[in-house]
């Protein structure tokens, strides 16, 4: 694997990582509502790509724009590994070590939220109690759910590199298409 690769890879998922670290603790300290922002969550989506973006344009044009299609993907791929393990791990920390109640605290404004939402739009009761039930069986900030969580957004942002990588392959030498 090419040494530009991998460091371009490793140093913007790291930079990804710690703005999604610092994004969650500004979220922590100034306002809880923020974790069940739509936006806040388009945000980082956008931050995260636009990461993606700059990363790929820098690493092709440090190898001359000489960048095929796999060593696109290949390197996107590194840094939404390290960009969403370095988030993954703070999570866990946050919601299992640093503050446990934080869960407790967010399921409850998780059940208010979806209350008022389901009643917005008439939803019968029994469906609003059903939905109520799987939030307090469901520990979405569990060690384990968060590793599954990992995946799931691993597995997403996979799709994700495989588009980018098909925009900005080179396109100049027949061998890298």
């Amino acid at each position: 694997m090419n040494k530009t690769i991998r460091k371009n890879g490793l140093t913007f998922g790291l930079i990804s990582g710690l703005l999604s670290i610092l994004t969650t603790s500004l979220i922590y300290s100034l306002n809880l509502n923020l974790f069940l922002s739509g936006w806040i969550t388009f945000l980082k989506i956008t931050i995260f790509t636009a990461l993606a973006i700059i990363m790929i344009l820098n690493t092709k044009k440090e190898l001359q724009n000489n960048l095929g299609f796999k060593d696109t993907f290949t390197t996107y791929f590194i840094f939404a590994l390290i960009a969403l393990l370095v988030s993954t791990l703070f999570e866990i920390i946050l919601f299992n070590f640093i503050d446990p109640s934080l869960k407790d605290t967010l399921k409850e404004m998780s059940i208010k939220y979806v209350v008022k939402l389901l009643e917005k739009f008439e939803t019968p009761a029994a469906k609003i109690n059903e939905a109520i039930k799987n939030i307090q069986d469901n520990d979405q900030f569990s060690i384990i759910e968060l590793i599954k969580g990992y995946f799931t957004y691993l597995l997403l942002s996979t799709i994700l590199g495989l588009i980018l990588s098909g925009i900005f392959k080179s396109r100049n030498n027949p061998a890298l298409k």
